[in-house]
C-alpha cells in the first residue's frame, strides 16, 4: 500500500510540477556554472548506499563538509532560495519511483555519519528514507542551528541523536494514515515556516 502511495504521488508530483522544474532549472544555470542537480551518497534501507538526486545550490566544485551549516558561503544566490522552500529537494521524487526512498521516511543521512548511530539508532535503516519525516519537520530550519566553531559536533551529538530519537517512535506506530497527516503538515509547513519568518522580519524593522 505505502508502495503503491509512494508510485502515484510521486509520478503526478513530477507531471504537474514540470513547468515549475523547468523554471528552477534556468536558475540554476544562470547563476552558476556547473551541473543542473546535486548527487550525493546517503544511506538507504538495510544500509544499502544511493545516490541522492537534488538541484544543485552550491558552486560547482566546492569543496568542504557534507553538511551545509548557517550562512556557507558554498551556496549560491539561487541555492538560498531554494533551500528555504525545500525546492532543491524536488527531485527526489525521482529516487522514490527508483525504490530508494518513501515520500515518508527517516532523512538518509551520509555514510560518514551512519557510522556513528548506535545499535538501536540502526534500526530507522529497516525501511526506505523519506523526503520528510517527523523529525525533518522539527528541524526543518536546521542549517540555522549549525553556527560557531562547534558546529559539527551540535549535529552529531544532539540534533542527530534527537532527531534519530523522533523517527524510531513514529516507526514503532506508522501507519498509511500517519503518512498522509504528515505529507499534510509538510506541505503546511512550507507555508507557515516561511511566514513566520516574514513576521519576524518585520517586527526587527
Amino acid at each position: 500500500m505505502l508502495r503503491a502511495l509512494d508510485v502515484a504521488v510521486s509520478l503526478a508530483a513530477i507531471f504537474f510540477l514540470s513547468p515549475l522544474f523547468a523554471v528552477i532549472a534556468v536558475a540554476v544555470k544562470l547563476t552558476s556554472p556547473g551541473p543542473l542537480f546535486y548527487r550525493g551518497p546517503r544511506v538507504g534501507r538495510f544500509g544499502e548506499e544511493f545516490s541522492i538526486l537534488k538541484f544543485r545550490t552550491m558552486r560547482s566544485g566546492a569543496a568542504g563538509p557534507s553538511i551545509t551549516r548557517a550562512g556557507d558561503p558554498r551556496v549560491t544566490r539561487a541555492g538560498r532560495f531554494l533551500r528555504r522552500w525545500k525546492l532543491d529537494e524536488l527531485p527526489q521524487f525521482m529516487n522514490v519511483l527508483r525504490g530508494e526512498m518513501s515520500l515518508v521516511g527517516p532523512r538518509p543521512e551520509v555514510p560518514e555519519y551512519v557510522l556513528l548511530y548506535s545499535a538501536e539508532e540502526r534500526s530507522v535503516l529497516r525501511v526506505r528514507p523519506g523526503i520528510t519525516s517527523p523529525a525533518s519537520l522539527r528541524y526543518r530550519d536546521e542549517e540555522a542551528l549549525l553556527t560557531g566553531e562547534a558546529w559539527r559536533d551540535e549535529y552529531v551529538n544532539r540534533i542527530m541523536r534527537d532527531k534519530l530519537r523522533i523517527d524510531i517512535e513514529w516507526l514503532d506506530r506508522r501507519t498509511v494514515a500517519s503518512d498522509l497527516r504528515l505529507l499534510a503538515r509538510t506541505a503546511a509547513s512550507l507555508l507557515t515556516s516561511r511566514r513566520d519568518r516574514d513576521i519576524a522580519a518585520a517586527t526587527r524593522r
